[in-house]
């Protein structure tokens, strides 16, 4: 695993989510939304998305998607916040046990993209099959202290 980045390790907290089983569409737009938050803002963000209080607004990949109130195109991606917040506890306790003071933390930087596909086949009617792959996202995040 590569970071896309080079960064201070003295100043940062890292974490990486490898091939996890969600959109990688929602996860795009939901890297895109909590860039440069800080983590306790970010963690009530993305736990709004998850129990359908607040939608996410689609930034990219935002053709024939339905229109939420009051933010235009947009959805509740609830398995993809999940991840990403999963992964954002994960850099939280990185930055806890290298000695930095958690509240005062903001994502410097983070990305999503495709990760490893699962290939697989569906059986169809005689003797045929179609394929069924299972596509995996990659998501990496990067947190700094605010002074």
């Amino acid at each position: 695993m590569k970071y896309s980045t080079n960064v201070d390790p003295d100043k940062t907290a890292k974490a990486y989510g490898y091939e996890l089983h969600c959109s990688r569409k929602d996860s795009m737009n939901l890297a895109n939304a909590i860039k440069g938050m800080k983590t306790e803002n970010a963690k009530k963000y993305l736990q709004e998305i998850i129990d359908m209080k607040r939608p996410l607004p689609a930034v990219f990949h935002n053709k024939k998607r339905a229109h939420q109130k009051s933010i235009g195109p947009g959805s509740y991606p609830q398995k993809a916040a999940r991840y990403v917040l999963k992964t954002l506890e994960n850099a939280e306790n990185n930055a806890e046990y290298k000695g930095f003071d958690v509240e005062n933390m903001k994502i410097s930087h983070i990305s999503t993209y495709g990760g490893r596909i699962i290939k697989g086949s569906m059986p169809r009617a005689h003797g045929r099959a179609t394929n069924k792959h299972r596509k995996t996202t990659n998501v990496e995040i990067i947190i700094e202290e605010v002074e």
